[in-house]
């Protein structure tokens, strides 16, 4: 599969979302319809960089990406919605960021932007990358190269916005 690029619409699969209720399945309209949406993706919940630096950065930049217009914050990661909440309730309590589940890796798998760790025991996941999305269609996208954690920050993300 051809990974995502400038220019392309997400894929139209849904996530599911973590929302006070319980999980809340989200299609590609509800996420990004009509939004100016930053979605990043880890490769995996509570997971050394991703824990430690990733998500704070985003939290970090929270308030100063809202001012530039940005509607939503998203996390996505190859973790099942319980997984997600936790980590939401753990790293995030304010629910600055709408974390996203996508435990059978089937958006990943869309986007293109999957990583095959199965040697580490750790199945498919989501290489580390972050982008803008603007009513569907993404307009900037950074990934990482292999495990590094330099173009996808929530810095890195703030500066690219318009």
């Amino acid at each position: 599969m051809t990974p995502l690029r400038v220019g392309d619409q997400v894929p139209d699969v849904p996530l599911v979302a973590v929302t006070p209720g319980g999980p809340q399945p989200m299609s590609r309209a509800e996420l990004f319809g009509g939004k100016k949406v930053v979605l990043f993706a880890v490769p995996g919940a509570f997971t050394p960089t991703c824990n430690a630096q990733h998500l704070p950065s985003f939290l970090a930049n929270h308030e100063a990406m809202k001012a530039k217009g940005v509607d939503t914050i998203a996390c996505v990661a190859v973790n099942d919605f319980f997984v997600m909440r936790v980590w939401s309730e753990t790293r995030d309590p304010g629910r600055l960021v709408l974390m996203l589940a996508d435990g059978a890796a089937t958006w990943t798998k869309a986007t293109g932007l999957d990583w095959d760790l199965s040697t580490l025991g750790l199945g498919v996941r989501a290489q580390r990358f972050a982008m803008i999305v603007e009513d569907g269609t993404v307009t900037h996208l950074a990934v990482e190269e292999g495990g590094a954690f330099k173009v996808s920050s929530g810095e890195a993300i703030l500066a690219a916005l318009r």
